[in-house]
């Protein structure tokens, strides 16, 4: 059988949820600028900046795998488009299409310091990309027809919740009222959905092992939107470190359940994982940068270190998965 036999078969199965990849990327890249920041890793002396140079070399090859993935999947729909309609209508599968206006924002994030000429396209052309998912798949949600509540998990955060990340690049950029609109959207959603699915968790049968790793999206809404408070007020008040230390305890809580996740079959849920982790490692070098104790600093680090473990370690098994055709298999 010729490889494009095989190829044109697998690519009805090509899921919405490998842009969760980017996310992951993305988060890395912002982390690394961050940290680079933070640590002043700056060799003047040689002219040499690795803030920007590191930043932008990886932001770049993060747009390199967007690109890749957008044009799969773009050949999807226009190949196999009940395939894409299927997904569209499907419960869990759906929230994962807001995933591609999140990478274009994470995108956006991670060239603005090195290149505000990327950085504002990518940011308009996500933000109102993102609105639009957002008022469709609520409005899926409103008049739905066989949602149930063992459809839930953490991943539905990822289309209403995820517009607190538009004022992490919308402020900078000039757009102070539009980023208000947003994160206001995103807070109104965390509340609604953090209640539910802990109702979920704790009054209904678990989550399939498929879809554990994406307990760790829970850590993301306070971390992020702590990041874009921050950003919106100026300041670190009292608002700002609820969410920060929500976002902290969320994450020991993951951390604590690190036995259960060592023991899940690799799935491409596992990228789940990767942003939430930037997000706190973020949260967590931006405390110190407002003049926080030295130890967030190095919370920070030490989360970044993780995730970069993490994130090299996703790269290979992704690969390895594609290589053996672990991937895009109905079922996955």
């Amino acid at each position: 059988m010729s490889q494009t036999a095989i190829d044109s078969r697998r690519l009805p199965n090509f899921p919405i949820s490998f842009f969760a990849v980017v996310m992951g990327l993305s988060g890395l890249t912002i982390a690394w600028e961050k940290a680079l920041h933070v640590f002043s890793l700056e060799l003047h002396g040689i002219g040499f900046d690795p803030t920007l140079s590191v930043g932008l070399w990886m932001a770049s090859a993060t747009g390199a795998v967007f690109s890749l993935l957008a044009l799969f999947y773009l050949a999807k729909l226009v190949v196999y488009p009940k395939a894409v309609l299927e997904e569209l209508r499907h419960p869990i599968k759906l929230n994962f299409f807001a995933a591609i206006s999140i990478s274009l924002l994470l995108l956006s994030i991670a060239f603005l310091p090195t290149d505000e000429a990327i950085s504002r396209p990518l940011w308009l052309v996500g933000a109102s990309l993102h609105l639009l998912f957002t008022l469709y798949v609520v409005s899926v949600w409103i008049h739905h027809e066989h949602f149930e509540v063992h459809h839930m998990n953490p991943a539905w955060f990822i289309p209403a919740v995820g517009n607190v990340l538009v004022p992490v690049a919308g402020v900078p950029l000039g757009f102070v009222d539009v980023s208000w609109f947003f994160f206001s959207i995103g807070m109104l959603f965390w509340g609604l959905l953090m209640t539910i699915i802990f109702y979920r968790l704790l009054f209904h049968t678990p989550i399939p092992e498929r879809f554990m790793p994406t307990l760790f999206i829970l850590i993301a809404p306070p971390a992020v939107g702590f990041i874009a408070y921050t950003r919106l007020v100026g300041e670190l008040d009292p608002m700002a470190m609820v969410l920060y230390f929500s976002a902290l305890f969320l994450t020991l809580l993951l951390f604590a359940q690190a036995r259960y996740f060592a023991r899940l079959k690799f799935f491409l849920s596992w990228w789940a994982y990767t942003f939430p982790l930037a997000a706190i490692s973020i949260a967590s070098m931006l405390m110190f940068e407002q003049g926080q104790s030295d130890v967030y600093r190095w919370i920070g680090a030490g989360l970044l270190s993780i995730l970069t473990l993490v994130v090299t370690f996703l790269l290979f098994r992704t690969l390895y998965a594609v290589i053996r055709h672990g991937i895009c298999v109905p079922g996955h």
